[in-house]
C-alpha cells in the first residue's frame, strides 16, 4: 500500500521542501520503514543517474574550443595559426585542470553518497545496531577483536546526544564502526574505517557539507577517518564532531 507521504520524497530529497515541511518528512521517515526503503531507492537512482548525465554532458572546454575555432576561421592566415595555436595550448590546460577537480569533485561526491545511503539504511532496518546500549563503556569493549583499529567514545552524561548503540559496517570492502546517535527527534550516524588516500580526499577541515538532504561533517584523527551524517541541523551535526574529537584525543 503507497504512504500518502511519497509525494514529498523527491522534493526531500533535492532539498527542495520548506523547512516544516521538511522537518515533518524526517519524522515520518524515521518511524515508516517503506519510505525509509523508497528513499534509499530514490538516492541511489538520483546519484546513478547524475553520474551517467555527467559523462554525456558536452563540457564548457568543449564549446569554448568550438566558438574559438569558428572566429578564428575568419581572421588571416598568419594570424589563423597562431591564435588556434594559442587557444589549443589554452584549451587543453583547461580540460586537464577541469579533468582533474571534476575526478576529484566526483568521487568525493561518490563517497559521500555511498554514507548517506549507509545512513539511511541503517535507518530503514528493523535492528539498526547490534550492541543496544547508551554506556560507551559496554559499546566499545564490544568492537573489540571486531575491527583492526580502536576508538574512544565521549561521555554524554547530562547533554543533549543520547548513544543508542552501535554494529560493524563495510565501506568499500574495509570494516569499520557505525555508531547510531539521537539528539531530539533526529538520529545521527557516525562511522570510523581507517583513513586511506580516497578517504584523505574528502578532507574539508571542520566544515560542514550538504549532501543528499543530509549534513556531513568529515575528518581525519590519527589513523582514522571519521564521518558524522544525520538530518539535524548544522549546529548539532558539529556538536556531536567535537564531542567525537575531543574523546579521540583523550
Amino acid at each position: 500500500m503507497s504512504c500518502e507521504w511519497r509525494a514529498n520524497l523527491d522534493p526531500y530529497l533535492d532539498s527542495e521542501l520548506p523547512d516544516p515541511a521538511a522537518a515533518d518528512m524526517a519524522t515520518h521517515l524515521r518511524g515508516c520503514q517503506s519510505c525509509t526503503a523508497e528513499a534509499l531507492s530514490r538516492l541511489q537512482m538520483k546519484r546513478t543517474t547524475h553520474a551517467v548525465g555527467r559523462q554525456f554532458a558536452p563540457r564548457r572546454e568543449f564549446r569554448l574550443k568550438i566558438e574559438q575555432s569558428i572566429g578564428a576561421a575568419k581572421r588571416p592566415r598568419m594570424e589563423w595559426r597562431w591564435a588556434w595555436s594559442f587557444s589549443a595550448v589554452a584549451a587543453l590546460g583547461l580540460i586537464v585542470v577541469s579533468m582533474a577537480y571534476w575526478l576529484q569533485r566526483s568521487r568525493g561526491d561518490q563517497v559521500l553518497s555511498q554514507l548517506a545511503d549507509l545512513h539511511v539504511s541503517t535507518l530503514a532496518s528493523a535492528y539498526p545496531v547490534d550492541v543496544v546500549s547508551s554506556d560507551q563503556h559496554t559499546v566499545k569493549p564490544w568492537f573489540q577483536g571486531k575491527l583492526p583499529f580502536s576508538f574512544n567514545l565521549p561521555d554524554l552524561h547530562d547533554g543533549p546526544f543520547r548513544l543508542l548503540g552501535g554494529r560493524v559496517t563495510y565501506f568499500q570492502h574495509s570494516p569499520g564502526a557505525h555508531l547510531l546517535f539521537q539528539i531530539r527527534e533526529h538520529r545521527l550516524s557516525v562511522l570510523i574505517f581507517q583513513d586511506r588516500p580516497e578517504l584523505s580526499q574528502l578532507d574539508l577541515g571542520s566544515s560542514v557539507r550538504r549532501k543528499l538532504a543530509f549534513n556531513v561533517e568529515t575528518w581525519a584523527e590519527g589513523d582514522l577517518r571519521y564521518f558524522v551524517v544525520g538530518d539535524a541541523n548544522r549546529t548539532d551535526i558539529h556538536n556531536l564532531s567535537e564531542l567525537i574529537k575531543r574523546a579521540a584525543r583523550s
